[in-house]
């Protein structure tokens, strides 16, 4: 699907079913845990807040790998819930979708990224991840060794969980432990 027909989504409104509602609710709740900001030092920013959300959705459709039509529907509900919180914080409809597009190259970029590091090594998914949540902030490596580690323990997590339950909206996070 072009980017264009993805944008097209944003102009009706999407039929959202409960479980995907459950499924993304799941994900904005995983990545407002306050330890993410406090203990793992991700800016508590719009952009921080963007990063971590994405990290998390990805994390659900990595595991949705066999479920497409669900993880388009996750997609697009993420997208669209971009677009009314633009439209609440003030963004003109003209320029929803200016702001939009830049939004949908991050996630799909940051899920290839993520993707592979998560098939590599643990300095490969520490680089990933500190390009992406951390940006030019410099942290230090046992931070970055923290979330490394958790971001690891929740696609384990996630894998280990089942399918069907997940299919109906059940999903757990690994807890972003820091110790």
């Amino acid at each position: 699907m072009s980017l264009l027909q993805r944008l097209h989504h944003f102009f009706i409104k999407p039929v959202v079913e409960p479980p995907v509602a459950e499924l993304y609710a799941a994900c904005v709740d995983q990545a407002r845990q306050v330890e993410f900001y406090q203990d793992l030092q991700v800016a508590d920013t719009i952009d921080g807040r963007f990063d971590l959300l994405l990290l998390h959705v990805f994390l659900l459709m990595y595991r949705l790998h066999e479920a497409g039509a669900l993880k388009q529907q996750l997609f697009d509900l993420m997208f669209a819930d971009m677009d009314r919180n633009l439209r609440e914080m003030g963004v003109g409809d003209m320029s929803v979708g200016k702001k939009i597009r830049p939004m949908i190259s991050a996630f799909y970029g940051r899920g290839k990224a993520y993707q592979k590091a998560l098939g590599e090594s643990d300095g490969a998914l520490a680089a990933t991840l500190g390009r992406n949540l951390y940006g030019n902030r410099q942290v230090s490596p046992e931070i970055l060794q923290h979330m490394t580690s958790y971001v690891r323990r929740a696609a384990a997590s996630l894998e280990n969980q089942n399918l069907a339950d997940i299919m109906n909206g059940k999903v757990t996070f690994a807890e972003p432990l820091f110790k």
